[in-house]
């Protein structure tokens, strides 16, 4: 599902998840081949294949590739109705969203508590995450596009996220590991520096396991994106093929 902020969310490598798609898929059942960019006088939708690639939605009016859409006075209404009810979802998404967020910045630092790091690295930790948290809210409040989250501007977030929290923690457990040989203990020096090496691999499953808290959020959106896949039914675009901009499962 490509809806990102709107019908689904970033997952940055550390991970500070906001909302999946797959959560969207899996809980309401529901998928788009479209992008999203919400404009001031309408809804764009765009997808590289197939026709049609761009889909414009406006006050009951609809344009789809360029091409205005002679509608049904029924029709006119329910895509008034859509683009309305779309727009009132956004601020419960991102509602979720920031919940997401904050419930993840919890669990990466529970989980860096769980390693016994030191005061100072822990203090240092829950700065960084409270700086990014506070950069990711502002980034879902102000993006009015799905493309804010994709390829390249998507991947070079999360590594930025990864470079600085990373060798952060990273450090500390070479730096125990290091105390634990230089006392003999060359079990748990060994540990300490497999913990370190394999840090990202085992934090993802166990910090995925923990989002599964905003589950119930995730669904009380179910009965919206409902709704709206109703609302479109029946409007048809230039070609006279159902307008399909979203689809939800039994």
């Amino acid at each position: 599902m490509r809806l990102r902020f709107l019908l689904a969310s970033l997952i940055l490598s550390i991970p500070l998840p906001v909302l999946h798609a797959q959560d969207l898929a899996a809980t309401c059942h529901a998928s788009s081949s479209y992008d999203l960019t919400l404009k001031p006088d309408g809804l764009l939708f765009d997808r590289a294949q197939p026709a049609p690639f761009h889909v414009q939605v406006a006050d009951g009016r609809l344009r789809t590739d360029g091409k205005a859409v002679r509608l049904s006075a029924e029709s006119q209404d329910r895509l008034m109705l859509f683009e309305r009810e779309l727009r009132a979802l956004v601020p419960r998404v991102r509602a979720v969203a920031g919940a997401g967020v904050d419930l993840a910045v919890r669990a990466v630092h529970e989980e860096a508590a769980g390693m016994q790091l030191a005061p100072a690295t822990m203090a240092e930790l829950d700065r960084r995450l409270s700086v990014h948290a506070t950069q990711l809210k502002q980034r879902i409040a102000q993006s009015q596009s799905t493309h804010d989250w994709q390829g390249a501007a998507a991947q070079q977030l999360a590594d930025d996220i990864v470079a600085d929290l990373g060798p952060l923690v990273a450090a500390d457990l070479g730096q125990q590991a290091l105390a634990a040989a230089m006392t003999g203990d060359m079990a748990e020096a060994a540990r300490l520096r497999d913990q370190a090496a394999d840090l990202a691999t085992e934090l993802r499953p166990r910090l995925q396991r923990r989002m599964q808290a905003l589950q119930p959020q995730v669904q009380a959106l179910c009965p919206a994106i409902r709704r709206l896949a109703d609302l479109q039914q029946g409007v048809r675009g230039a070609d006279g093929q159902p307008l399909g901009l979203l689809q939800v499962g039994p």
